[in-house]
């Protein structure tokens, strides 16, 4: 167990004591002593049901509910009313260790529909729990509920969960801490104390108003007022006094362990702690070589673990996060701060050593970050990279524009990959797909750009794209290679795309057009970091594989909530293998109606 944990999984967690054979006692002179050979026997079943006993607690079955409801909330000193889990913003922390069953039942008291997307969990066959509306699931109706059901297998860090329909995710959201299973110790030194620190951006306006306007206008939403962390602005934000904002109280000569979820809408963001270095350790629950850093750079949907040793002089400390964008676009450009405090500090009131957030376009900066990831690549976590492809992908992912007659321009601003802007269906694809309900979507999403150009050049003189239900089949448990490039058909930038019901590694990423004679000669087939979410690179490309060994169908879209409103989105369709364990589930009885 590591310490800073049990309080919090409380009566949740299980324990057992392992009796050896030497500690039962045997039959005492004048009883009915058993012969030799059945006393050993009786031993040795005595020992193994106690280790079976053991075993079986390592994988127990968590509960949650989760009320979705409305609650006014004041930040900036302007009150509005959000949309919440259990009234908690950030929502609150669903722990679990590896191997866990993990059952929440969300009861919808809003009047929004809703849906939840554990994000990053592989849902391995249990695709009608992972969340998106319309992809896998109905939403969740006011007055409705419906129980998610999962197993978390092989993976043990951080996650994250979410609303998955419209904007709702912007305050329905919360970490996942999955532990390693018991008796398993992190592969570095355990830390005194962890903490979970969730980052995020705050709108004074309703974020449904904010973007069903933008989509009526045709153009871009209104940016953030201010960045966030564990839902509050900070100290140094407007309105707010030096006492506002979160407050991580430490001790002097500790380890630390901060959990940091990035679960903005549409920002990169840096990360850094005045006067303290930070170690990764882990992201997206994928355990990394230690790498020694003063920043980090967490896209929307990444998670990040680092230790933090608390080896400064008593007093106060700045927590910053501020935004990375190295594109010609609007940001907000607010920095969210907390205080890590020593314990010793005499005053609350005492000097605050402040920290410089690095420039707004430091690219330099977020490519050492993304560059230096690697897997652990141990023994007891092996990475294990596809070494060659059966089936290659090539998809171009930016922004076009389409003709709207109705819009304030005449044209309306979309999401593309490869050409093709994503229509979301009324039917939900995986029933589609299961049942055989024909006209929902079509398995013709093209393997390659349609259209051949100068990528991050100045694009082609048609920006319009072509609009549909497209979905892209692949067989089951075939080795993937998808080439993400970005494209500059209205402006080059970075794209943080987010894959479900898969890990991947990120094998190479480079800047300017991806050349397929030179550019994989740069691949890293060794220890290339595994993630579930990657930024690819502002005018660059980011090369990832992965194992199509999960049946079901998979979203895979931009992680900034506005390109995926826009249509920068598409599915993976996987096929079932040929034994029942390579099979999808049937739907569950309380699957959500439409």
């Amino acid at each position: 167990m590591q310490p800073g944990i049990l309080h919090r999984l409380g009566s949740q967690e299980s324990s057992f004591v392992l009796v050896s054979s030497d500690q039962v006692a045997l039959p005492v002179p004048g009883s009915m002593a058993m012969p030799r050979r059945l006393d050993q026997l009786l031993l040795r079943l005595m020992a193994s049901c106690f280790l079976l006993q053991a075993l079986s607690v390592h994988a127990i079955t968590r509960h949650y509910k989760f009320n979705v409801v409305m609650r006014n909330m004041t930040l900036l000193c302007s009150t509005k009313s959000i949309l919440t889990v259990n009234g908690k913003f950030p929502g609150p922390t669903l722990y679990a260790r590896e191997g866990d069953d993990v059952l929440v039942k969300v009861v919808n008291h809003s009047p929004h529909n809703v849906t939840i997307h554990w994000h990053g969990v592989r849902q391995i066959r249990t695709g009608w729990y992972d969340g998106p509306a319309y992809i896998t699931q109905c939403p969740i109706q006011p007055g409705s509920s419906f129980l998610y059901n999962f197993t978390v297998t092989g993976q043990r860090g951080t996650l994250l969960w979410h609303a998955h329909i419209n904007w709702l995710r912007a305050t329905v959201h919360g970490a996942i801490v999955i532990l390693p299973k018991l008796g398993v110790p992190y592969p570095f030194p355990a830390p005194h104390k962890e903490a979970v620190v969730v980052l995020g951006e705050w709108w004074k306006a309703d974020t449904e108003t904010v973007i069903n306007q933008a989509m009526q206008l045709g153009v871009g939403p209104n940016i953030s007022d201010s960045h966030t962390i564990n839902g509050h602005p900070g100290p140094m934000s407007d309105c707010a006094s030096s006492q506002d904002g979160f407050n991580l109280d430490v001790e002097n000569g500790k380890t630390y362990m901060l959990r940091i979820i990035n679960a903005g809408l549409n920002d990169d963001l840096f990360f850094k702690i005045a006067g303290h270095g930070l170690t990764v350790v882990e992201v997206d629950a994928v355990y990394t070589k230690p790498y020694k850093t003063d920043i980090l750079l967490i896209t929307p949907g990444q998670t990040t673990n680092v230790l933090v040793t608390t080896d400064q002089s008593a007093g106060r400390y700045l927590l910053s996060v501020s935004p990375f964008l190295d594109a010609p676009l609007q940001v907000d450009n607010k920095t969210g701060t907390a205080t890590l405090q020593y314990a010793n500090t005499v005053s609350a009131t005492a000097r605050l050593t402040l920290v410089k957030p690095p420039p707004q376009n430091a690219t330099p900066i977020a490519s050492k970050f993304s560059e230096s990831l690697r897997s652990l690549n141990s023994k007891e976590y092996p990475a294990n990279v596809p070494q060659t492809v059966e089936h290659s992908l090539f998809f171009t992912i930016g922004v076009g524009v389409n003709p709207c007659a109705n819009c304030i321009n005449g044209t309306r601003v979309v999401g593309t990959i490869n050409n093709s802007t994503f229509v979301m269906p009324s039917t939900p694809i995986l029933q589609a797909r299961y049942y055989s309900i024909p006209g929902v979507f079509t398995e013709d999403f093209p393997a390659t750009p349609p259209h051949k150009f100068n990528y991050t050049g100045s694009g082609p003189k048609n920006l319009q794209t072509m609009k549909g239900t497209r979905v892209h089949r692949l067989p089951y448990n075939a080795s993937v290679q998808v080439i993400l490039q970005d494209t500059g058909i209205i402006s080059t930038e970075s794209h943080p795309i987010h894959l479900h019901g898969f890990n991947f590694f990120v094998v190479g990423r480079g800047v300017g057009n991806y050349n397929p004679k030179a550019s994989p000669s740069t691949f890293n087939l060794i220890d290339p970091v595994e993630r579930n979410t990657i930024g690819v690179p502002t005018g660059g490309w980011t090369a990832i594989r992965f194992r199509a060994d999960n049946p079901g169908v998979w979203f895979m879209h931009c992680h900034f909530e506005v390109h995926t409103s826009w249509g920068l989105k598409m599915v993976f369709v996987v096929d079932n293998g040929k034994r029942p364990s390579e099979t999808l589930i049937p739907p569950p009885k309380d699957l959500p109606q439409c």
